[in-house]
């Protein structure tokens, strides 16, 4: 463990300046980004006022710790501009916490879970995770931001054994639905939207309801499965040593007939996760009789959240997430 607190910071920064956000893309259809100065400094990372943040798992439960071991939790900015602000992140998670926000007015008795990308180096806190929430309690559902274990690595690309950030969505997961009572939802009606590696989580947790940890209290006696998932911009699901126009799902990726309904969004021109990442996994969950609903658009690359840009798919899919809830009960 201990060559990982010299070879992390730089892996963080070479990732956040590079492959997972505000890249200089090389592709003729993408414009330039703006390259900031990464700004990060050691701190936990505090919910706004309005979100209840908690820790995920008991103080007394052992966990097991993230490549930067027990580096103090860091919070930044920098790397690039996305709707023409800043995005901000934790970094050094060793306490996973999630942060409830309740819908004021109307409730329809629905929650979602918001998995932030990050290439899981980092949490884009708020980005892909407050941001989002805001617009989910406007539509009348409970949100919670889900902030999991960062840095871990992918050994030569390949998908860890026992993979931290699953664990800890796995046990918001089940918390979320031993709350449901006293929050106002129904238990059967939670669901996930993740975003690049938050969006490989999400359909890990949809594909399979084992554990890789010791089971803790009630709320781990919940499915961790959730009953809707929204997959934006996936990652890490296509097999591409087959050649360019194979849609063969990595052998880690595996597809159960109970994967909830499910929809995906991405752009055709997204630098970081080919077109072919969520053209896979769509397929795969259709042959396997799980109902697909898909959204691809021409342009919007990788990252943008749901902050509006002058690509049409930044400004529409929260509209069409929207109609797609309706369809299938959730709102």
């Amino acid at each position: 463990m201990s060559r990982f607190r010299f070879v992390v910071p730089s892996l963080l920064a070479i990732s956040i300046a590079g492959t997972a956000y505000g890249q200089i893309s090389k592709a003729d259809n993408l414009p330039a980004k703006v390259v900031l100065a990464k700004n990060e400094r050691a701190g936990t990372w505090q919910a706004p006022e309005e979100g209840v943040q908690a820790p995920l798992w008991p103080a007394s439960t052992p966990l097991a710790k993230p490549d930067s071991g027990d580096r103090p939790e860091g919070t930044g900015n920098g790397t690039g501009l996305v709707g023409g602000s800043k995005w901000h992140w934790a970094s050094y998670v060793t306490r996973p916490t999630m942060t409830l926000y309740r819908p004021k007015g109307r409730n329809v008795g629905t929650a979602i879970l918001v998995l932030p990308g990050g290439g899981f180096e980092v949490i884009a806190t708020d980005l892909e995770g407050t941001e989002i929430c805001e617009w989910v309690v406007q539509q009348g559902m409970t949100c919670a931001v889900l902030k999991y274990r960062v840095p871990q690595a992918w050994p030569q690309g390949q998908r860890p054994k026992v993979l931290l950030g699953l664990e800890d969505a796995q046990r918001a997961m089940g918390l979320l639905r031993e709350q449901a009572a006293s929050h106002g939802f129904d238990p059967h009606k939670v669901g996930v939207i993740g975003f690049s590696a938050g969006a490989y989580l999400a359909a890990n947790m949809s594909n399979t309801d084992e554990r890789t940890y010791p089971l803790t209290d009630a709320a781990d006696q919940q499915s961790p499965r959730p009953d809707f998932a929204i997959v934006a911009y996936t990652a890490r699901m296509l097999n591409d040593s087959k050649g360019r126009n194979s849609l063969e799902l990595q052998p880690w990726v595996t597809i159960s007939p109970k994967a909830p309904p499910t929809f995906i969004l991405h752009a055709m021109n997204d630098p970081t996760d080919p077109i072919r990442q969520p053209m896979a996994y769509a397929l795969a969950l259709s042959d396997a009789g799980v109902p697909v609903d898909m959204r691809l658009y021409a342009k919007g690359g990788h990252a943008f959240g749901m902050r509006p840009t002058a690509d049409p798919i930044s400004r529409e899919w929260p509209g069409q997430v929207k109609q797609w809830l309706h369809n299938i009960g959730m709102l």
